[in-house]
This record gives structure tokens, C-alpha cells and sequence, in this order.
């Protein structure tokens, strides 16, 4: 009886052992994966599979020289990316395709998937992602021996052939959103007092850095979300100074004053919002609360 309970175990235990992921259904009623999982469900299941055939079918090698390949048969590729992700929809397909044509072991490649909506914004269901410095997906992380080396955030810099090129052979191009970066690492390494003491300095670097609106934007957002909220203020507060004629920049930092407990300045920030776009709901909503009886 002990033998056929073992043979009966052994049989399992692949099966024991693959990862049971996640699914949650979103706001809009879509449903979604959070945190690791295999690539096959990608292929197989038809909540996903139009999709990820569609932009697996847009990539192709260029007929060039790939012996920069060889670089990579050691190299770890952590992928966080979302379901409900227009950019991972493209990208993540086609940087799968571009790795298996190339002769790598899709083995190398893991993959993480987190949550949309506004309590769990970019983040996993397990904290996968903490300490990562993401603020975007699709991130590609490139790792050997367990230390990253290189980077990919979102899309390419020139192209993926190109980029996984100059990762391969060491000069890996700079990621996309540099701003984002730059204050993702300063947080990190530095105490926000310490931060503060230098925030011109740190302000012009930021300034000089962002590309958009929507750069800060979202990293306030993942940092919010992630109950970074001292961060967070900051970096609202750098983008309605960098977008002073952006609404929602404003109507932003105003809800972080907000939850900050500075009332009058987030009145101010909403009233801001307000004069450039009228329509803008959260000024609007957020007024309501804190000046119910109308006060100009």
C-alpha cells in the first residue's frame, strides 16, 4: 500500500507544483491574472490568447548577426506586466518571440502580473513587486546570478532587437522615464529629510529629466497606492510646478495636501484644478467635501 501511495504522489507532483495563479475581475468586469504564473496561460486561455497571438505574430528577426545572443544563456528575465495593459499586450508577446527565434529557453523568462484599479495599483497580490523600483508596465528585468543588470521599461528605446542587442554586449540603452527613475533611486537611497535639505537641487534634476505630465503622474499614483504618501506629495507636488497649466497635475497634488491633513492648501490646489478645466470631477468633488458650503 506505502509503494502505490508513493507512485501515486510521484505522479502528482508536477501537477502539485505548477502555479495556481490568480484572477480577479476589475471594475469594468474584465478578468485579470495578479502575480506569478505560466506563460502557457497566455497561449491557451481565450480571455488572453487573440491577444497575445496577435502581437506574437508582429515580430520578426531581422536577418541580421545575433551572436550577441550567447550573453544571454545565463541571464534571468523577470517580466511584470498587466493583463489590462495596452503595452504589455504588445510588447510582452512579441519580447517572448523575439527570445524563442533567437534560440533562448523560454525557462529563462518569468512572469509576474499585477493588479489595475485604484487600491492595488501596479502592485501584486503577494508584494512581488516591492522594492523593484516599478512604476510601469511591461518592466523587464534582466538578472545573473540573482543581481539585475539591465532594464526595460514599458517599450523600447530604439527597438527590442536592438535593445536586447546593447543589454547583451553591456551598453544596455538608459530606461524610458528617466524622471521616474531618478526619483525611484533617490528614495530609496536617501531619507526623505536628507531629500528635502536638497529639493532644488533634486527638483532641477527632476525637471530636466520628465518627458510628460503623465510620467509623475503615474509614479505619484503607484507610490499613493503603495502607502508612500510622503513621496508621493513630493513627487505631485514637482509636477504641478513642472505643469502649472495641467489640471489634473494640480487636482493631484491637492488630494495628496489632502490626505496630508493640509486643508487649505489642498482648497487651493482643487480651486487651481477648477480654473483650468471646469469639468475636472475630483476638484470638484473634493471641494464639495471641504468647503460644503460653497466658500470662495
Amino acid at each position: 500500500m506505502k509503494k502505490v501511495i508513493i507512485l501515486v504522489l510521484l505522479v502528482l507532483a508536477p501537477a502539485l507544483s505548477a502555479q495556481t495563479p490568480e484572477t480577479y475581475t476589475n471594475s469594468r468586469g474584465d478578468r485579470h491574472i495578479a502575480g506569478p504564473f505560466e506563460l502557457d496561460l497566455l497561449r491557451t486561455d481565450t480571455t488572453y490568447k487573440k491577444w497575445f497571438e496577435a502581437s506574437w505574430q508582429k515580430f520578426k528577426l531581422k536577418g541580421e548577426s545575433t551572436k550577441w545572443k550567447k550573453h544571454l544563456k545565463n541571464t534571468q528575465v523577470d517580466i511584470y506586466l498587466g493583463t489590462w495593459c495596452g503595452d504589455s499586450k504588445n510588447w510582452v508577446p512579441q519580447f517572448v518571440k523575439m527570445w524563442t527565434d533567437l534560440g533562448l529557453k523560454e525557462e529563462q523568462l518569468h512572469f509576474t502580473a499585477l493588479y489595475d484599479g485604484i487600491e492595488k495599483y501596479k502592485q501584486g497580490p503577494n508584494g512581488e513587486e516591492k522594492g523593484l523600483r516599478i512604476h510601469r508596465v511591461p518592466t523587464f528585468i534582466f538578472k545573473e546570478e540573482g543581481k539585475e543588470y539591465a532594464r526595460m521599461v514599458e517599450y523600447p528605446r530604439n527597438d527590442l532587437e536592438k535593445d536586447l542587442a546593447q543589454i547583451a554586449v553591456g551598453y544596455a540603452s538608459e530606461p524610458n522615464y528617466r524622471a521616474a527613475t531618478y526619483l525611484l533611486n533617490l528614495f530609496e537611497s536617501t531619507s526623505m529629510e536628507d531629500i528635502w535639505k536638497e529639493v532644488n537641487d533634486h527638483f532641477r534634476e527632476v525637471w530636466e529629466l520628465t518627458g510628460k505630465d503623465s510620467e509623475l503622474n503615474t509614479l505619484g499614483y503607484v507610490l499613493d497606492r503603495s502607502d508612500r504618501k510622503d513621496q508621493a506629495l513630493m513627487v505631485f507636488q514637482m509636477n504641478s510646478i513642472i505643469y502649472p497649466y495641467t489640471p489634473r497635475a494640480h487636482a493631484n497634488f491637492g488630494k495628496a495636501l489632502e490626505d496630508a491633513g493640509r486643508k487649505e492648501e489642498a482648497i487651493q490646489s482643487f480651486k487651481r484644478a477648477l480654473e483650468l478645466d471646469p469639468k475636472n470631477e475630483t476638484a470638484k468633488e473634493r471641494l464639495a467635501v471641504l468647503e460644503p458650503d460653497g466658500a470662495n
